[in-house]
């Protein structure tokens, strides 16, 4: 009987101690496997915090497009709108293929514009009636209301067709003058457009040439130099408007800043 009962107590504490083991190799199994889901989901969260963090880096992609005119009375940066693609596409086309480079400015009217970019320009002879010239093509119109001739717009020069499509390369630059409310609601109501608080504010304020608004395209401005427009403006001219001494340019893309 003292046999049989130190039997059963021995094999109760085997029992026991098997138990034992076995739940503890269960448990590092289960605490391995837990460390390597949570080393798992540790890099994923990594990787997606590492993604968030790059998206807020990243900016959108800034598409602006700077040209600067080079003069003899100092340079002219401006900035070329997406809002006019077609025209945009054009200028930075014939601006890297040098179309621009030698060519005058050859028709400056004070409180209006100075206007250049005709190829025919580059080796004019003074006195020689200008403003013909050009690629064989046309820009197909981008008009805006949002985009009005006040000081420093850019816009495309054309003939008369009915289109209204712009020159491939003759352009102008706004020097414009200030006007009264009253006048721009005058000017509003002869040519069908409408401006808004800030665009009247701006034609008040800095001037431009409002007449001019849903019938040339603008696609861009200036972001520098108004004063040399003020000074090529204030030349010297002949009869047909041309400078009595030749103004002539360079242009280039720059930098996006």
């Amino acid at each position: 009987m003292k046999k049989l009962i130190l039997f059963v107590t021995c094999f109760v504490l085997l029992t026991a101690n098997f138990n034992n083991v076995y739940a503890k190799k269960k448990c590092c199994k289960k605490s391995k496997k837990k460390t390597e889901q949570t080393a798992v989901v540790d890099e994923a969260k990594g990787t997606a915090t590492a993604a968030i963090e790059e998206t807020k880096i990243k900016q959108p992609m800034d598409t602006t497009t700077y040209v600067v005119i080079t003069t003899k009375f100092g340079d002219i940066k401006l900035k070329l709108y997406d809002e006019t693609p077609l025209h945009k596409a054009n200028f930075i086309k014939i601006v890297k293929d040098g179309v621009l480079d030698g060519t005058l400015f050859h028709r400056i009217i004070p409180e209006f514009m100075i206007q250049g970019g005709d190829p025919d320009s580059k080796n004019a002879v003074a006195g020689q009636r200008l403003g013909m010239g050009g690629l064989p093509y046309k820009v197909p119109a981008e008009l805006t209301k949002n985009l009005i001739h006040k000081k420093g717009a850019l816009a495309a020069a054309r003939d008369g067709n009915p289109q209204k499509a712009s020159s491939s390369t003759q352009f102008y630059i706004v020097a414009g003058k200030k006007y009264t409310e009253a006048e721009i609601q005058m000017l509003a109501s002869r040519t069908g457009n409408s401006y808004t608080d800030e665009q009247k504010k701006i034609y008040m304020e800095q001037g431009g040439t409002p007449m001019l608004d849903m019938n040339y395209t603008v696609f861009g401005e200036v972001v520098e130099g108004l004063d040399i427009i003020d000074k090529i403006v204030s030349q010297p001219r002949d009869g047909s408007d041309r400078p009595n001494e030749d103004v002539k340019m360079t242009v280039k893309i720059v930098e996006n800043k």
